[in-house]
């Protein structure tokens, strides 16, 4: 019976979810109601609730929480200081005399916006009002052209320094403390944000090749759906001096956060705060920066902030309940089960976020699947949690792309002009969400790609600290829930 309970409180979740219902309070009340009915039939105990003040209190004081804010408030200063579209204009300069040069530009841009500002809707919605008109006064392929603009906004899910990712390692060290304490294994290497901060920088920079390579096949075999622009003489003339403005700014920026974390001088807490520093000194030095400008960052970044945060505390009840109903050792026995062992498990849990990605946003995807699962596949031999944590963030990228939910195509979609057909938006992103498919391929066949650099920068040094119960969190009701020093999320 409690099995029975367990799934329809999945599916239930995820059908009053599609109804549009808010997700943070679908995720609480429909858990409390299955609560309440397994609780009636003697499948619930309501004193396994007693561990959520605690789950809560750990959430509030968690000091790389702290980071999520900050690097918001960054993101949105930057993007409100124009830098954006200083780097949009100076780089279409630099590569229109070429063919597909616009097309590469949107890309680069991308790539670099999502290293300093990482806010996936901001950055979409720039580019639509400043590139898209070009590319299409210059006669691309809509398609092409919306496809481009879509995927390249979206690099802000996994080129750190991103809020996914930070959400994404502190439910993978949980996961793996869990998995690892089930194994006999009490003092494993731990998992931070950095780890996946690094991790995910050559799987970000590969997304990247991808998608200009899509764009060099395109103008190369497709030369009239990426033709090329004519730059006057004094724009190349200007053009070294726009190309050092534009671009050294957001490039110091970026190594001052990355780069600081990269190389051990700050926590990501400590270096998001630099980020959001910097961020209001570029906008004081572009004369961007005023009081009301101030203002209104802060109020978008705290309406962002507590968004994500409110859904992380429904996907706390969430997690609780449906552990409580016996849930996850239906998960675990399914998972075991299937064929080609871990790499069955990964492949089932991966097809699974990424059919919710169709319906679901990226945060609500992490909240429910993540902790459920991470544990489970984490306990196979081999199975790395950097690199877990940043396959899972790549597939989690495609949530913001595939129709019919792809909040990055809404977003396009809001600013694009009436001539480009809503269909065109959803065939243009195909190619891309393909090439997204094709990197997880590489990143699990080359499992390297993910941990090396990690490797290198982190475990080096690492040595195990012996063991001490004292030092290990422990909260009042999760021994209700099982024997794990460390609960889920």
């Amino acid at each position: 019976m409690s099995e029975i309970l367990a799934l329809g409180l999945f599916a239930s979740t995820i059908l009053v979810v599609l109804l549009g219902f808010p997700i943070a309070f679908s995720l609480a009340g429909i858990s409390l109601i299955f609560a309440f009915i397994g609780n009636v039939l003697g499948q619930f105990d309501f004193s396994l609730f007693t561990a959520l003040v605690s789950r809560y209190s750990y959430q509030m004081i968690n000091e790389t929480f702290v980071a999520v804010p900050l690097f918001i408030f960054m993101g949105v200063m930057l993007e409100k200081s124009r830098i954006a579209e200083n780097l949009l204009q100076t780089m279409g300069q630099l590569f229109g005399s070429l063919r597909g040069g616009l097309g590469f530009s949107v890309v680069i841009v991308g790539a670099l916006l999502a290293a300093s500002t990482g806010i996936v809707g901001a950055t979409v919605v720039t580019m639509g009002l400043l590139s898209l008109p070009a590319m299409l006064k210059a006669k691309y392929d809509p398609k092409l052209a919306t496809g481009i603009i879509c995927a390249s906004g979206t690099l802000g899910q996994i080129i750190p320094p991103s809020t996914v990712l930070i959400f994404m390692a502190d439910f993978i060290q949980t996961a793996n403390s869990t998995a690892q304490a089930n194994k006999g294994n009490l003092t494993p290497e731990p998992v931070s944000v950095g780890d996946l901060f690094v991790g995910a920088i050559i799987p970000g920079f590969l997304l990247v090749a991808f998608y200009m390579l899509w764009v060099l096949y395109k103008s190369v075999f497709h030369p009239d759906s990426a033709p090329a622009l004519i730059v006057t003489k004094e724009e190349r003339k200007n053009l070294p001096r726009q190309v050092i403005k534009a671009i050294i700014p957001p490039l110091l920026l970026i190594i001052a956060v990355l780069g600081s974390i990269i190389m051990g001088f700050a926590t990501p807490t400590e270096s998001a705060s630099v980020g959001a520093i910097g961020a209001v000194l570029l906008a004081i030095l572009k004369r961007q920066f005023s009081w009301s400008m101030l203002r209104q960052t802060t109020r978008q970044t705290l309406k962002i902030s507590s968004m994500v945060f409110v859904i992380l505390l429904g996907a706390s009840v969430f997690s609780l309940v449906f552990r409580g109903l016996q849930g996850e050792v239906i998960v675990e026995d399914f998972l075991s089960a299937l064929p080609g062992g871990k790499y069955g498990a990964i492949f089932a849990v991966m097809l699974l976020m990424f059919l919710l990605g169709f319906f679901l946003d990226t945060f609500e995807i992490i909240f429910i699947v993540v902790p459920i699962t991470a544990p489970i596949l984490l306990a196979f031999d081999g199975v790395s949690p950097v690199w877990l944590g940043v396959i899972m963030a790549v597939n989690l990228q495609t949530s913001f792309l595939t129709p019919p939910f792809g909040f990055s195509l809404f977003y396009l979609r809001g600013v694009a002009p009436k001539s480009v057909m809503t269909s065109d938006i959803y065939r243009g992103i195909i190619p891309f969400v393909s090439l997204q498919v094709i990197a997880i391929i590489f990143l699990v066949a080359f499992p390297e790609l993910t941990t090396w650099l990690p490797d290198i920068v982190y475990r080096e040094e690492y040595i195990a600290p012996e063991f001490d119960p004292s030092r290990d969190i422990m909260f009042p009701g999760d021994e209700l829930l099982n024997d794990n020093l460390i609960p889920d999320f």
